[in-house]
């Protein structure tokens, strides 16, 4: 196969979109996908586990200060002791169920005499983005159920502010919450289940579905192995010795005309010797 052509400007164009599109594909595009498909499917794995459990005294599961962690995500615990109203704030820029709400985290104190933040759940702003009137927490020692979570990270570490007259934080994060109220928490916060003294509107467990993200995956590497492919047809294509051209109509009806002008003058020979007919044996003779 004659390949030089392959070193033309547009040949060599397209090899290299296709390859940087390719490696893209099967190096970044499609694995970042398979492993969001992974991740949801160990929080579908961690929630459900969890939710087969029964509720446990946190200091079973969390013993001393340990911080939550993959393992004991979404674990049920009971938390007993009292709120500390004094050192609420509001979680902004949330949603919930596909609306906008801000979400309440009240520190609570233990009766072993530690601190721990806690999600008391969520309320719907009004008028535009104010924040609601809404339940302040039960006074006195209380028993509540919640699931523990792990602390969310601000990548751009955003401190606490002051806003229509609550303080107000970017991420549930307990340090975050402990450095502006002061207050010493203990690592990760609970989410307080349906039903619960102090709870507001309950937060929902997240969806326990995988979403597409394995078939983004499969259809990037797709997309990659239909691009090679495609390369390889259209330079197989240009690459075969002998291939027929292409003709347009225009070209094959001009190529009939030719035909017949070449043949007419042959054809009105044919035609004369046939009217004249054969040729006579005997000479003309005169009387």
């Amino acid at each position: 196969m004659r390949l030089k052509f392959l070193f033309r400007p547009g040949w060599l164009a397209a090899i290299v979109l296709v390859g940087v599109f390719a490696a893209l594909a099967f190096t970044v595009l499609a694995p970042w996908q398979y492993h969001r498909h992974e991740e949801k499917q160990a929080l579908i794995d961690g929630v459900r586990t969890a939710e087969q459990l029964a509720p446990v005294p946190v200091e079973e599961v969390l013993p001393g200060d340990q911080a939550p962690d993959g393992r004991t995500e979404w674990r049920r615990v009971v938390l007993t002791g009292s709120y500390l109203p004094r050192g609420e704030a509001l979680l902004r820029l949330r949603s919930v169920q596909g609306k906008a709400a801000y979400e309440v985290l009240t520190p609570f104190q233990l009766a072993s005499g530690s601190s721990v933040l806690v999600n008391r759940g969520y309320v719907h702003p009004v008028e535009g983005n104010r924040v609601p009137p809404f339940a302040a927490p039960p006074t006195g020692q209380v028993s509540v159920t919640a699931h523990v979570r792990v602390d969310e990270v601000d990548g751009a570490n955003r401190d606490a502010f002051t806003e229509f007259g609550h303080l107000q934080v970017y991420v549930a994060n307990a340090a975050t919450v402990g450095r502006a109220t002061g207050l010493d928490l203990r690592p990760g916060f609970f989410t307080l289940v349906d039903g619960q003294p102090g709870v507001l509107g309950a937060m929902p467990l997240p969806d326990l579905t995988t979403g597409p993200h394995l078939a983004y995956s499969l259809q990037w590497a797709g997309f990659a192995i239909m691009a090679i492919l495609g390369l390889g047809y259209f330079a197989f294509r240009e690459a075969k010795p002998d291939r027929p051209k292409r003709v347009s109509v225009h070209d094959a009806l001009a190529r009939d005309d030719e035909d017949d002008l070449d043949d007419e003058p042959g054809e009105r020979v044919a035609t004369r010797s046939r009217a004249a007919g054969p040729p006579s044996r005997h000479g003309d003779r005169s009387g």
